[in-house]
């Protein structure tokens, strides 16, 4: 059995999970997996491989999320992934977008539950590390109960290591990949009946989890709960999933702590070259019923953006909020 712990993990996020983002959750949660945005193995195999899969080494532990479908290919971007350090390769099976459906990878695949097992089997014998799925509970017409099962005990006896599960369909023919977010119904019993199914295969949730609260409920009936918009847009909410979850102190006290953590992150990206925005943007959400939050928001939105923006204009920002808040009511 892997050794990986899966029972709290952000979702991997295009435009959002980048490596500026990922270190400023690690700030704010110590033991949550976090995932990269999702990478094709086109650009790895050809693209700038630094500038694609750098990061941080704080970020650990940390998987890398790939879009594809040969598995030649996967098994090839997995292993220069793996020597990059990665902690983990996850194959996306459940992005809506058409882009992805016509280059014949994410929720299409759902329909080719076989190719999705030869990709896995692939990438299991060129490295070492954990080879994971994430998936829909099924796609357009297809049925929830036929259509998982066939996935996940297909790509299981491929060497699969854990499932992740957003409890929706995904309807190519008629929603936007925005619409697929929200519009088709939640059905998180099905996730759960696939986790009694394979009691020996961790199934993590993903999908319309708004809290930590509403994790560990999840947390009674699968191995662990991934959190995506609301651990983006509402950051606070991870200063207490180590306490809450894995009932140890969180890295920081309070979200004053962990931006004060996250300057000497900050200074040497300005020196490389990185513009302040690319990584403030991320902070946008940091302070929740906090005096000042909003002067907070206003001051990286007006000054952040400017050509030369430096650490100070982050500093001001936050000097603006007022009481410290703690992780409990950040």
């Amino acid at each position: 059995m892997i050794s990986q712990d899966y029972r709290f993990s952000v979702a991997p996020m295009m435009d959002w999970t980048d490596r500026h983002c990922r270190v400023f959750h690690r700030h704010l949660t110590r033991r949550a997996l976090l995932y990269t945005e999702m990478l094709t193995t086109g650009a790895i195999i050809h693209g700038d491989r630094e500038r694609l899969l750098g990061f941080d080494a704080v970020e650990h532990p940390v998987a890398l999320q790939f879009g594809g479908s040969d598995p030649q290919e996967l098994a090839l971007a997995a292993r220069i992934g793996e020597d990059f350090g990665y902690d983990e390769i996850n194959l996306n099976v459940g992005c809506p977008s058409d882009r992805v459906k016509d280059g014949r990878f994410g929720a299409c695949l759902m329909a080719e539950p076989e190719l999705v097992a030869r990709c896995v089997d692939a990438m299991k014998r060129l490295v070492a590390v954990p080879v994971t799925v994430k998936c829909r509970i099924g796609i357009d017409d297809q049925d929830p109960e036929a259509a998982l099962d066939a996935l996940a005990r297909t790509v299981v006896a491929a060497g699969c290591d854990a499932l992740i599960v957003h409890a929706r369909k995904a309807w190519l023919n008629g929603l936007s990949p925005k619409e697929n977010r929200d519009i088709p119904p939640l059905d998180y019993d099905r996730v759960y009946r696939l986790k009694r199914a394979m009691p020996g295969v961790p199934v993590i949730i993903n999908g319309g989890i708004r809290s930590i609260e509403e994790a560990r409920a999840h947390l009674a009936h699968v191995d662990g709960v991934m959190l995506g918009r609301a651990a983006y847009q509402e950051p606070w909410r991870l200063l207490s999933v180590d306490a809450e979850v894995f009932g140890e102190a969180a890295p920081s006290a309070s979200m004053q702590d962990a931006l004060e953590a996250m300057m000497p992150y900050v200074e040497k990206q300005l020196a490389h070259g990185t513009r302040l925005h690319a990584m403030t943007r991320h902070f946008v959400g940091a302070f929740h019923a906090v005096p000042g939050a909003r002067a907070f928001r206003r001051h990286l939105a007006e000054q952040g953006v400017k050509p030369g923006a430096g650490l100070d204009v982050l500093r001001e920002a936050i000097m603006r909020v007022g009481a410290r808040a703690p992780a409990e009511a950040a």
